[in-house]
């Protein structure tokens, strides 16, 4: 019976991975990726030659049964996702919960998470938070800013570029114009910024400065 391991890469830096992941990678019979292009990239750079199958959320129901399959039949299974570790805000929770349900052992390396540097780089309160991940794109999305209102621990959110101007609008809607927040963009790459402020100044910012990359966005708690 073989086991599945998750194992984090990098959010930025490649030099970022540990290196028991790479001893796993490349001990690995299979892999699976949210985007295998991506990982390949990791690979190639480690001279790791492994078969990559694509894991993510346009196909994570069709393939899970077949995933389950392989990692009886393999010694070690990966799973890995673009950035960081696996089931944060992916798909790979639903193959972790399959695994458990059919007894079949589940190990998660320790590493990168995009929201532990955001946070502790931040300045704001690091011993209480609390992680909401994506917000929802329409349904429910103003409901959830009006339950951050009162809320005294720092709020962590990933974001898109596309839409974070839009959430600054919100909090500074929802939360207040002078709720501070931080925005933390491209996590350990070359470009990486941490704009502090009150809500409204960090929108002013990021509507001069259109954002790129990807996105941690906090807010104080009360």
């Amino acid at each position: 019976m073989g086991k599945l391991v998750l194992v984090p890469t990098p959010v930025g830096n490649l030099q970022d991975v540990t290196l028991r992941a790479l001893e796993t990678l490349r001990e690995a019979t299979t892999i699976y990726a949210e985007d295998t292009r991506v990982t390949r990239k990791l690979l190639n750079h480690y001279e790791i030659q492994k078969q990559l199958i694509p894991f993510h959320a346009h196909n994570e129901h069709k393939q899970l049964e077949r995933t389950l399959q392989t990692i009886r039949e393999n010694e070690i299974t990966v799973l890995v996702s673009d950035a960081g570790t696996p089931g944060i805000s992916d798909p790979g929770f639903l193959v972790v919960r399959a695994c458990i349900e059919n007894n079949l052992d589940v190990t998660c390396l320790p590493g990168a998470t995009a929201f532990v540097p955001a946070l502790v780089a931040s300045g704001f309160p690091c011993d209480r938070f609390v992680f909401e991940g994506f917000l929802p794109h329409k349904k429910g999305r103003q409901t959830k800013w009006k339950s951050f209102v009162d809320e005294d621990r720092t709020i962590i959110l990933y974001e898109s570029p596309h839409r974070l101007v839009k959430a600054l609008e919100e909090i500074a809607t929802f939360l207040g114009p002078d709720r501070i927040v931080c925005v933390a963009r491209e996590i350990s790459k070359f470009f990486e910024e941490f704009k502090r402020g009150t809500a409204t100044e960090v929108l002013e910012h990021f509507k001069k400065t259109p954002p790129k990359g990807e996105i941690v966005l906090l807010i104080k708690g009360t």
